[in-house]
């Protein structure tokens, strides 16, 4: 503990200063500190890690970086060329915007993956200058691995699953990131096309261009969706379970049971049943026209309002399951005797769920409850598989009157293949959901009383 605040005491620019000839040339030739002391496999594992970078950077990383700048210059097309004196019409490659980008973002993950390296190499070099000031021990190597294989095993089993993080999730997510301040659509597709930077120009199509017409409409459905997803679901969940628990009713395994069955079918089942159900043409537009109760059927699905109340109604019967499973153990765990003394008190069944019941629902469930609001704003599957986004809306580009954000999302990229527009609509979602997520969660009374703690 002495040794390592000793370290972080000393900068490594003082270091530097203070250092000698080997801890000075340890910043231009990585591992010489390390070398110089003896400590030779490290020494040339940080050499050997800055030798293949400089090669890297020369033949890769400057070659990268240009064409992440760029994004190519040279478009695929036919060229004419004599051929033994002949002229002919040969086709030429040209440059692939997309292999381009994803490219130069490799590079720049790699340049500050080799800057982390010689982060160390130079944390290394401050070690051991301390060390030999203090006369303490310079550990071999075998003594370091040990170090990384017991006392930091931790870290150790983290440098694979890094590396697995940067390759397919940072890489991966960057890119798409960057395909919003592009010009990436069907018009500009790679590599028969070249796409270039475009600034922020999508952003201001989407929000006051020809795409805000689209977006503020499917925005205000979305954000409705998931509060009358979550509320609904909420409620109708603890009122179903405190009708199940309530005192009295008998058979309460086998009418919980009867409930739960609905999880045990899977969830696209269960859409794509209740979309043939509510179909027009279906089972229950047929019913109730054999009973005489409507002459003609009910536009379930092919309405824009009707629709957008039968997927609220749909996703009762697929979610209130949920929450009463999870609000039948809050209530199976309440202090009964806070609910023995109201009733003493002559308070009646709705002051108790009012004043006790619902207060503790809440207090335990709020995070879950924040959770299920951004999962409705990202439910894809309810809205995809109900309706398809439908029905048709002219007024609107490439989105349904019940898209979300989501399935506009998903049709642009896939049917109209506007992957720009798609990645500013990917930016806005994760935008609302982090901002609600932290300012909601840090104002329930769950996080007040864990910070309090």
């Amino acid at each position: 503990m002495i040794q390592s605040s000793s370290h972080d005491q000393l900068s490594v620019l003082e270091t530097f200063k203070k250092g000698g000839i080997d801890i000075k040339l340890s910043f231009v030739i990585m591992g010489f500190a390390n070398l110089m002391n003896k400590q030779f496999i490290k020494g040339f594992l940080f050499l050997l890690s800055e030798i293949a970078f400089l090669i890297a950077f020369v033949i890769q990383v400057i070659p990268a970086f240009s064409g992440l700048l760029t994004l190519g210059t040279k478009t695929q097309g036919m060229q004419e060329k004599i051929v033994d004196g002949v002229k002919l019409q040969v086709a030429v490659e040209g440059d692939n915007s997309m292999l381009m980008l994803i490219f130069g973002l490799a590079s720049l993950i790699f340049c500050l993956v080799f800057a982390y390296i010689y982060w160390c190499n130079l944390k290394s070099a401050r070690n051991l200058y301390m060390l030999k000031k203090e006369g303490r021990h310079i550990p071999s190597f075998k003594e370091d691995f040990m170090t990384l294989a017991n006392g930091r095993f931790h870290m150790t089993l983290m440098f694979i699953p890094l590396i697995g993080v940067l390759l397919f999730t940072i890489l991966p997510l960057v890119y798409m990131i960057c395909l919003a301040f592009t010009n990436y659509d069907h018009n500009h597709l790679p590599p028969k096309s070249l796409f270039d930077w475009v600034g922020l120009a999508n952003f201001g199509n989407v929000l006051n261009g020809r795409m805000a017409g689209t977006f503020f409409p499917v925005l205000s459905w979305t954000l409705i969706w998931a509060v009358f997803a979550t509320v609904t679901n909420f409620l109708f969940g603890v009122i179903l379970a405190l009708i199940i628990n309530a005192k009295g009713l008998k058979l309460k395994k086998m009418w919980r049971t009867i409930f739960v069955i609905t999880i045990a079918v899977p969830q696209f089942i269960s859409l794509l049943l209740m979309r043939n159900f509510l179909n027009d043409q279906g089972p229950l537009n047929a019913f109730l026209e054999k009973i005489g109760l409507i002459s003609h059927s009910l536009p379930f699905l092919s309405d824009p309002i009707w629709a957008k109340f039968s997927i609220i109604f749909v996703n009762m019967w697929v979610g209130i399951p949920f929450t009463m499973l999870v609000a039948t153990g809050i209530i199976m765990n309440l202090p009964s005797e806070q609910i023995e003394a109201a009733e003493i008190d002559g308070a009646s069944k709705f002051q108790i769920f009012k004043s006790i019941t619902f207060p503790q629902i809440l207090l335990i469930m709020m995070p879950s409850l924040i959770q299920q609001f951004i999962g409705n704003i990202n439910n894809f599957n309810v809205i995809y598989l109900l309706t398809g986004g439908g029905p048709t809306n002219s007024q609107f580009y490439q989105a349904g009157s019940t898209d979300l954000l989501v399935t506009w999302l998903y049709k642009l990229t896939m049917n109209a293949a506007d992957y720009n527009l798609a990645s500013v609509i990917g930016i806005f979602i994760f935008a609302i959901s982090a901002i609600f997520s932290l300012l909601a969660y840090t104002h329930t009374a769950s996080y007040k009383e864990g910070a309090v703690k």
